[in-house]
């Protein structure tokens, strides 16, 4: 196989070496193989077009029609001109995809289904970076700037994945290096045959092939190997940098390196989906608890404690180490009976989740990983990516249940705490708080208040459970929910805080998931279609309590139900879809929410982990493509004097014009291009000498021989003659003497030399030495050098 075609086989194993990283983002992978099969087939015609013609860009534009042809006949051949060539409508219909694949990307939580949206800006993007990879490393032969459309496929990768996945990590970089290498051995080979550089045994000569020839490779492997582990290790040693690829877990009670610490508040309802994806439920979590009873076992993720008008959102708390006992619960006094139980979880392995399910309140927590504890919210949070996928804890909580008359001689709550947790939106429509007077006329205090409210939605108020209504959580979401009287556990549970806000009783919205099925083995499981949102209002000496709005959904609380049957925690009317597996005549979120809805308020119930933006720590899309770009551009930065270098070489080289003044400039350019490249492989000007003497300096240290060092004497002449001739005569093919010298210099050097002479050329110093010049110049012409101090001018 020839070096390009090396070149080019490991250019396209680059690029899907990188795209491997975007496996863990989407399911299937089946689109995986379609991307390979379509980059080989691009990288392919290149070859072809290379062997045809060296002009680059017929090199480039078979590949780019190729590949056009080949997303025409994946993704839109129906409307295809005989199904391959594309026309307008083929166009049409990937805006439609690529438009349908950005909403499906912020529908759904990783890993997302590989819907045709989805599959067509994978796919599409592999191509276009494998395309970019091979034009670069190939066609140009610059592998080097090819990392970083490299860069950038892994980069969104990453965001996407939180970050997780040092494998593939591992895998990208080798893939770079491998095209690296490929590079070098392609370069070295177009000087001839490679010498082995190991002992020879006696009447033997060294290697004359590449097969014996493996010092260079051996020491590409090297350095590719040090540099990895430098990438690997210096991380996780230093602790400024937060932990490497490699970190892991911390200690057993979840605390991170050091106190402190912010969660951000995040809105966990950026949009609403009209029409909601079937979903495939699935088992999020398995748990065993020495509970009596499981109806009341609330796992719960987060609570959302901060209305705007807009949405709910979850406000910017500060965190700390998690300590082995949580501190005492707010507000419970000791009188309000309540029973310490332990649950021992388990999270599927697919199941990813920043924040820690957990019955509330918990009074202690028992986990391996880097877990924060917030606790106003009396949440757990995972810092630096650490999430839920495949956890195993315990948790031990209490299970309150205060009696009604506690509730109903509830104390006022502090000052403070109502400040909070009454406010509303000063444009909150009037009819919100005219509907919660009028609703709970007659009651005496804000427990009743509050119970009135819940039978309202629940039994009352002529609500029906639907989850394929328009969603929101915004006023106006809940003035359409309380005018149409449908909607899901969002819709109840959000209007209910609301209406209890403007009636002065703190409420906020917590969001997890209802206690789960019971299984054969004393087990609990909680799938996606037990994900669920519900109101939390506050009682001083009682706490924060849960009150279930939504009808058809979880358990009615014992404390708000009049008159309970004996034996039976909830009111007959109220059945516990919760905890039977029996199917409910009501839609349930399994009827509502596909497995990754990344939303709470696009599911029937919430779906969790992967269904909660809040819940996932994930940076934006914005900070993803932040990240991307500024990594680009410090290698943008680190190759800057290969650009200029590269750059002022094609300038010099490249003049033109045909008076006697040009000829001077012209041949003047090229030997000072020809000193540069000297300058470069180690060989530092000498301007005391002629260009003669110059000339012979620069084949003895250069070592040049034969054509090399003729071209050397070949330009010098023409520039004594230039300098010093009466009648310059205009000299030719100096570019190509140029060249000559250039390659012979490259040949003689050592490989450290040479990529020295590549990345970091000792000429690119004349930078500097002009923009301090033109700085004099500047200085001198507007008298700057007047305003310094006599001893600071130079």
């Amino acid at each position: 196989m020839s070096g390009r075609g090396r070149l080019a086989l490991c250019a396209m194993a680059a690029t899907l070496m990188t795209a491997g990283s975007l496996l863990q983002v989407v399911e299937p992978a089946s689109w995986f193989v379609q991307a390979a099969v379509m980059t080989a087939i691009v990288s392919g015609v290149g070859a072809l077009a290379r062997r045809v013609s060296p002009a680059r860009s017929l090199t480039v534009a078979p590949q780019a029609v190729a590949a056009l042809l080949m997303l025409t006949v994946v993704f839109a051949g129906d409307r295809a001109l005989l199904g391959v060539l594309p026309t307008p409508g083929v166009f049409a219909e990937f805006g439609r995809l690529v438009t349908a694949g950005v909403d499906d990307a912020g529908r759904y939580a990783i890993p997302a289904p590989a819907t045709d949206g989805i599959r067509m800006m994978l796919i599409g993007g592999v191509l276009v970076i494998g395309l970019a990879v091979d034009v670069l490393a190939v066609t140009f032969r610059g592998a080097a700037p090819a990392g970083l459309p490299l860069l950038a496929l892994y980069s969104v990768a990453a965001g996407l994945s939180g970050g997780s996945g040092g494998l593939w990590f591992l895998l990208a970089a080798a893939g770079y290096l491998l095209l690296l290498l490929a590079e070098g051995r392609d370069r070295l080979s177009q000087w001839g045959r490679v010498f082995g550089g190991g002992p020879r045994a006696p009447g033997r000569f060294p290697a004359l092939d590449g097969s014996r020839a493996r010092g260079p490779v051996r020491t590409g492997r090297r350095i590719g190997a040090v540099a990895l582990g430098f990438a690997l290790v210096v991380p996780a040693a230093l602790p400024a940098l937060d932990g490497g690829l490699l970190t892991g877990a911390a200690g057993a009670d979840g605390s991170g390196p050091g106190r402190g610490g912010v969660i951000s508040a995040v809105n966990p309802l950026v949009s609403l989906q009209d029409d909601l994806n079937q979903p495939e439920d699935r088992e999020a979590l398995r748990y065993r608890t020495n509970a009596e009873g499981t109806e009341n076992l609330y796992l719960r993720i987060m609570a959302l404690d901060k209305f705007d008008g807009t949405s709910w959102r979850f406000s910017e708390r500060a965190v700390d180490n998690v300590p082995g006992r949580l501190p005492d619960v707010p507000g419970l006094r000791p009188d309000v009976a309540a029973t310490e139980v332990t649950t021992t979880v388990s999270a599927a392995t697919w199941y990813r989740q920043n924040y820690l399910p957990m019955p509330y309140p918990a009074t202690g927590v028992k986990i391996n990983g880097r877990w924060r504890f917030e606790p106003t919210g009396r949440t757990l949070v995972g810092d630096r990516g650490q999430s839920t996928r495949g956890a195993r804890y315990e948790v031990s909580s209490l299970l309150v249940n205060p009696t009604r008359e506690q509730l109903a001689t509830a104390p006022q709550a502090p000052s403070s705490l109502r400040r909070e947790y009454t406010k509303v939106p000063a444009d909150l429509p009037e009819v919100v708080k005219s509907t919660a007077l009028d609703v709970t006329t007659g009651a005496a205090n804000d427990y009743e208040r509050a119970v009135k409210l819940q039978d309202w939605f629940a039994l009352e108020g002529g609500f029906s459970y639907d989850t394929q209504v328009d969603s929101g959580t915004g006023i106006a979401a809940i003035t359409r929910f309380l005018r149409n009287r449908e909607g899901f556990c969002v819709h109840f549970s959000f209007t209910m805080a609301a209406m209890a806000r403007t009636l002065g009783i703190p409420a906020r919205v917590a969001v997890g998931f209802t206690p789960g099925t019971p299984q054969p083995d004393g087990t609990m499981s909680v799938g996606l279609s037990d994900a669920h949102a519900w109101p939390e209002l506050y009682f001083e000496g009682v706490g924060w309590t849960r009150f279930e709005p939504t009808p058809s959904r979880g358990s009615t609380p014992d404390y708000t139900i009049a008159e309970a049957l004996p034996g039976s925690p909830n009111d007959p009317l109220r059945p516990d879809d919760g905890t039977s597996a029996a199917p409910s005549v009501a839609p349930s979120a399994s009827d509502s929410c596909t497995a990754q809805s990344r939303r709470p308020a696009e599911c029937g119930a919430l779906a969790p982990g992967e269904a909660l933006p809040p819940a996932r720590t994930d940076p934006p899309a914005g900070a993803v493509v932040a990240i991307a770009l500024g990594a680009a551009a410090v290698l943008l930065l680190a190759l800057l004097p290969l650009v200029w270098r590269v750059r002022v070489r094609a300038r010099r080289l490249g003049s033109g014009g045909r008076t006697a003044a040009d000829a001077t400039a012209r041949t003047l350019a090229v030997w000072r291009e020809i000193t540069d490249t000297a300058w470069d492989h180690g060989i530092v000007p000498d301007d005391a000498r002629t260009p003669r003497a110059a000339a012979g300096r620069i084949v003895r240290l250069g070592r040049l021989e034969g054509p090399a060092a003729d071209a050397v004497y070949r330009v010098s002449g023409s520039v004594e003659h230039v300098l010093y001739a009466p009648r310059p005569r205009q000299g030719t093919g100096l570019a190509e003497d140029a060249r000559r010298i250039r390659e012979g210099l490259r040949a003689s050097a050592g490989r450290r030399t040479r990529l020295r002479a590549l990345l970091a050329p000792r000429s690119s110093i004349r930078v500097i030495w002009e923009v301090s010049d033109r700085w004099a110049s500047l200085r001198s012409r507007w008298g700057f050098h007047r305003l310094l101090p006599a001893r600071l001018r130079s």
